[in-house]
Parts: structure tokens; sequence; C-alpha cells
């Protein structure tokens, strides 16, 4: 009997089946619909926040491009202006340092030059004095003779004529 099923109880499950399936059909399966819809819309939105979310990515990442590349266009003005006032710098300097050794070998050339000339000036005079006692002391001992007067006359006459 298990293999054959009675007429009546063939009916009353297909009823029974019908009214289940009515049933479903009418408040079951909307919901189920329902709930598959929403789930479909979530996934759609989580999809677009998601490509949404990497657009935004990928304009922070240029973004984040041009401003290293402005940083390293500043780094590198500010690095070439540092090196042009360093440049000026010394040039500055080695200008100034010239024109302080120039100043100080004038002043040293001056120096020497007065102090030559003082030199002389004292030579002459010591030169002079001998000169002078030089001559006192042989016109001392000429004066005695005067034919030896007259030929030392005669000889500075010469050496004056002859410069």
């Amino acid at each position: 009997m298990l293999l054959k099923p009675d007429l009546g109880l063939l009916f009353w499950m297909l009823v029974s089946f019908g009214i289940v399936f009515f049933i479903l059909a009418k408040f079951g399966f909307p919901i189920i619909v329902k709930m598959v819809d929403e789930r479909k819309a979530f996934i759609d939105k989580s999809l677009e926040a998601a490509k949404a979310a990497n657009e935004r990515l990928a304009g922070i990442q240029d973004e984040s491009e041009q401003i290293l590349k402005r940083t390293r266009d500043e780094e590198m003005r500010i690095l070439k202006e540092a090196q042009e006032a360093r440049n000026k710098m010394i040039a500055e300097a080695k200008e100034q340092a010239a024109a302080e050794t120039g100043k100080l070998i004038a002043e040293a050339k001056s120096a020497i030059q007065k102090e030559k000339e003082m030199a002389i000036g004292d030579i002459r005079n010591q030169i002079a004095d001998l000169s002078i006692s030089i001559a006192e002391k042989v016109l001392r001992k000429s004066l005695d003779n005067p034919t030896a007067q007259r030929e030392m006359v005669q000889k500075l006459i010469d050496e004056v004529q002859k410069n």
C-alpha cells in the first residue's frame, strides 16, 4: 500500500499542496523576493561605494604625487637659492679680503718707503758728520803745509767739475 496511494489521499495532498503553495505565493514569496532585492540593492550600493572609494583613492594618489613633485621642486629651488647665496657670500668675502690685502700691502709699502727714506737720511747725516770730521782732520794737517793745501783745493775743484 505504500506504493499505491489512494485516490482520495492523493486529492487531499494536492489540495493541501495548493493551499500551502497559495499561502506561500501570497505571503512567503514576496517577502523572499523583497529580501533578495534588498540584498541585491545593498550589494549594488556597496559596489558603487567601492568604485567611488577607488576613484577617490586614485585622486588622492594623483594629488599626493603632485604635492610630492611640488615639494621636490620647492626643495630644489631652496637649495639653488642657498647655493647662490653661499657663492655670493664667498665672492664678497674674497673681494673684501682682496681689498683688505691691497690696503695692507699699500700701507706696508708706504711704511717701508718712509723707513727707507729715514734710514737714507740718517745714513747721509752720519756720512756728512764723518766727512766733516775727516775734513777737519785733513784740513788741520794740510793747513800746515801751503803746497799740500793748494793741491787739496785743486783736487776738490776737479771733483766738483766732474760731478
